[in-house]
């Protein structure tokens, strides 16, 4: 299955803050099976989730009621065929909206000299596009 939200932070997050998160983030997708990416951007949070269904819907909970995490949306719940995200147990980039547009070369997300025009179409991608240009962009005052 594939999920996707986007979310606001309820505060400013330090590069340390940010570390922190992917790093037990990571530990626990690998535990689970869980793949996917992570976009934080002027405080707003895009992510995509790839596994179990019921392991996402758990995940999805948890995040929701996460106090690091506020306006808190679905965008996508549905099956998929096969990941687009396979070899990541969680992508992220950190970046401004200037560094955005200069896509490709996403910081650690696409390290290995993948860039957003090579994944493969579908929501995923068009989501990173939509996140990419401010569409989802989710604003602590919301």
């Amino acid at each position: 299955m594939l999920l996707a939200y986007s979310s606001a932070a309820a505060r400013p997050l330090s590069a340390a803050d940010l570390l922190d998160l992917l790093t037990r983030a990571r530990k626990h997708n690998e535990m689970h099976g869980i793949t996917g990416m992570l976009l934080y951007v002027d405080g707003a949070f895009f992510q995509v989730l790839e596994g179990n269904k019921d392991v996402l819907r758990a995940l999805y909970e948890k995040i929701d009621r996460d106090t690091r995490h506020s306006n808190v949306l679905k965008l996508i719940e549905e099956p998929i065929d096969h990941r687009a995200f396979a070899d990541w147990s969680m992508g992220y980039a950190r970046a401004t909206r200037d560094t955005l547009s200069t896509i490709p070369g996403l910081n650690d997300f696409f390290a290995r000299g993948s860039s957003l025009n090579e994944l493969e179409s579908g929501r995923a991608k068009v989501l990173l596009e939509a996140f990419r240009e401010g569409r989802w962009r989710r604003r602590l005052n919301a």
